[in-house]
């Protein structure tokens, strides 16, 4: 019985690990080929068209600000709150906005950003391209000898980079504004001032790791969206679950690689 257990055990681990492989290998190959047809698509009479990537644009920046904007206000003054009231059994709540400021810049600003365009953005593009997939769309376009990478990936991929950033700014902008404001309640101090203890207390190098975070972020939600969209199967079902497993891995994705740069940025 043990045996047979740990048979089983053994072969559904194999079979995890196999799969994992091939997703890593599959998403792999969307980024190269993405790559391939963004620098020598006109070269082969395919460019990637501009108005593809500032339809994605939109549908994955621009209409994604408005819950950005509420989430990284409320994150930040939420944060601003917790240390103030921690600092504060200590005689140390004077130090909260050097803490918030470089917290938000560093870790919290990209993460709000990154995990509000995963779950928005990374679902969306997971079920369009598996209808697609589903409904052999895909395969039309094989036929008409269009690239279905060229047509659907590379624009989202060239868009999600361009605007993960962005995002990140006004996630760490807003954030900012909501710490401001409850700093200006709780330490009786002015909006100018927390804005001056804000720029002593940040690095050029502060902000440029939220920003260099969000290039990555953008790249892995395109790149694990696109795949589940692709590998979407089994009817309404399959389309369900491929958008769940790619919300989950995109988010999943995301917290790992933060840790891995903060690991590598701190030491």
């Amino acid at each position: 019985m043990h045996t047979l257990a740990l048979r089983v055990f053994t072969e559904q681990l194999g079979r995890r690990v196999a799969g994992g492989v091939e997703d890593f290998g599959h998403a792999a190959m969307l980024l190269g080929e993405s790559l391939f047809w963004l620098l020598l698509g006109r070269w082969w009479h395919q460019p990637v068209r501009l108005r593809a990537i500032v339809d994605e644009m939109m549908q994955v920046g621009v209409l994604a600000i408005p819950v950005v904007s509420i989430l990284a206000f409320a994150n930040g003054a939420m944060m601003a709150m917790q240390g103030i009231y921690t600092l504060r059994q200590f005689g140390a709540e004077s130090q909260v906005v050097a803490s918030v400021a470089t917290a938000v810049t560093r870790e919290f600003g990209v993460l709000i950003a990154g995990i509000i365009v995963a779950a928005r953005s990374g679902s969306a593009i997971a079920a369009r391209i598996g209808t697609m997939q589903m409904s052999q769309e895909i395969d039309a376009l094989r036929v008409m000898g269009i690239s279905p990478v060229r047509y659907l990936v590379a624009p989202m991929l060239v868009a999600l980079t361009l605007m993960m950033p962005l995002l990140t700014v006004l996630s760490d902008s807003l954030a900012m504004v909501g710490a401001g404001l409850i700093s200006m309640i709780e330490l009786k101090i002015s909006f100018g001032t927390f804005l001056q203890q804000v720029w002593l207390a940040l690095t050029p190098g502060d902000i440029w790791q939220g920003l260099a975070k969000s290039l990555v972020f953008g790249v892995l939600i395109a790149l694990i969206a696109a795949s589940n969209g692709f590998n979407a199967s089994l009817g309404a079902e399959g389309l369900g679950r491929a958008t769940t497993r790619s919300v989950v891995l995109c988010i999943s994705a995301i917290v790992v690689a933060d840790m891995i740069f903060t690991f590598f940025l701190i030491l």
